[in-house]
């Protein structure tokens, strides 16, 4: 970032240092050419030479032989291969899979779960003519298989892959740790604690960062999508062959996105004192009016629906987790900023786009320096409006003395 906002400025003795970093990042993968129903029927002739079999139990065994592919690579590599249960957190799964060794690359764990995806539907006739080829509105849950990949550049990489042609996919980034392998290579300073870097030449930090907000990202996360997606993911379940005989690609677009700020404080009692008495004050001035600077619409979410539905989309709630963090979110439709700390002396505020075609600037990784300047706008207002909470503190001695009779001076 180029100059501090007020609440940073205002900080700024008390700050030992500072960085912007994109955090988690969540790019879908998608084939334009499948998602029609003619493209879908003629790439299925591609593929099989005519469309003779083209129906809805062949589409399952295509999906089938996907997973007992997969199943079967994972068993002969000894790689742990997990069926989740609904609601699992599959972090939590991977966690306690990750590999011990540093200079590990590739798939460590494979995790089976199921979610809704688009699958396509055969209808014919009599005769066995085709009629029509659709999707159901209601998605079915199928099973998609999560790729938990450690990646040289990236470090954990999740690719999550639809079974069911036309195999759309989920790969799952976080820049926090692209930063922390770019820092190494450049032999910056830094000391790491989970998602948040705690110590080192935050100057520095915040320079190598920056590398990830401008025009040459893209190029980096389209080519880690390319390095992963077809090698490692897609072969399963479309050959390599099979993928050049039939002119598969992906085009790639951000689905999701956080934006996070952190400011390293010299004392973390200083840290919370601040946090705490800024929560109570930025609480009170957030109104509608206020949120729609801030997030940058004029309209927000369902503000011409009854006041029982606009509560669950803007609203500002304070939590207090069981490991004593505190956790301030702001929620805005499809975004949200949060404020909470991170270690003893780090305060994060992050801006989520949960969804960003509602930042109305394209969603393609082309788009991705004005996806990344969109966010870095939220937060910069987000931190402007943020009340600061004085920190003169009174001290023992002074207390005690209040309760004296006041002298005037001179007499």
């Amino acid at each position: 970032m180029s100059a501090p906002d007020d609440f940073t400025e205002y900080y700024m003795e008390d700050i030992e240092g500072f960085y912007d970093s994109p955090d988690r990042i969540v790019i879908k993968a998608f084939n334009p050419y499948l998602n029609s129903p003619g493209g879908f029927r003629q790439w299925w002739r591609m593929l099989f030479s005519g469309d003779k079999d083209l129906d809805r139990q062949h589409i399952m065994r295509m999906a089938g032989r996907f997973g007992e592919t997969v199943r079967r690579f994972a068993s002969k590599n000894k790689i742990p291969y997990v069926f989740a249960e609904t609601g699992e957190r599959k972090d939590e799964i991977s966690a306690r899979h990750l590999p011990s060794d540093p200079g590990f690359s590739g798939v460590f764990l494979i995790v089976v779960g199921r979610a809704q995806a688009p699958v396509w539907e055969v209808k014919r006739d009599g005769s066995g003519k085709i009629l029509e080829i659709f999707r159901k509105k209601d998605w079915p849950c199928v099973n998609h298989i999560h790729f938990h990949i450690m990646d040289k550049e990236w470090g954990h990489v999740i690719v999550r892959m639809c079974t069911y042609p036309p195999f759309g996919a989920l790969i799952v980034l976080n820049g926090h740790e692209w930063v922390e392998r770019a820092a190494r290579r450049h032999c910056v300073p830094s000391t790491k604690r989970d998602n948040c870097f705690v110590g080192g030449d935050f100057q520095a930090l915040n320079h190598v960062a920056k590398a990830l907000r401008g025009a040459p990202a893209q190029r980096r996360l389209a080519n880690v999508c390319d390095r992963w997606v077809y090698s490692a993911c897609l072969v399963f379940g479309l050959p390599t062959w099979d993928q050049e005989k039939t002119g598969f690609k992906y085009r790639y677009s951000c689905y999701q996105v956080e934006y996070s700020r952190n400011l390293s404080f010299r004392n973390g009692r200083l840290m919370d004192e601040v946090y705490q008495g800024m929560i109570d004050r930025t609480r009170i001035c957030l109104d509608i009016k206020v949120l729609r600077t801030v997030f940058g619409f004029k309209r927000g979410p369902q503000l011409n629906k009854k006041a029982g539905s606009l509560k669950k989309d803007v609203e500002a709630t304070l939590e207090r987790r069981p490991n004593d963090m505190t956790l301030f979110k702001v929620r805005w439709g499809a975004f949200a900023v949060k404020i909470y700390d991170k270690g003893e002396r780090v305060l994060r505020f992050e801006a989520t786009a949960h969804n960003t075609k509602e930042l109305r600037c394209g969603r393609m990784l082309e788009c991705w320096p004005e996806l990344i300047g969109r966010m870095q706008g939220v937060m910069d207002r987000f931190m402007n409006t943020v009340r600061a909470a004085d920190h003169a503190f009174i001290g023992g001695e002074a207390f005690d003395s209040f309760s004296r009779p006041a002298a005037v001076k001179g007499k």
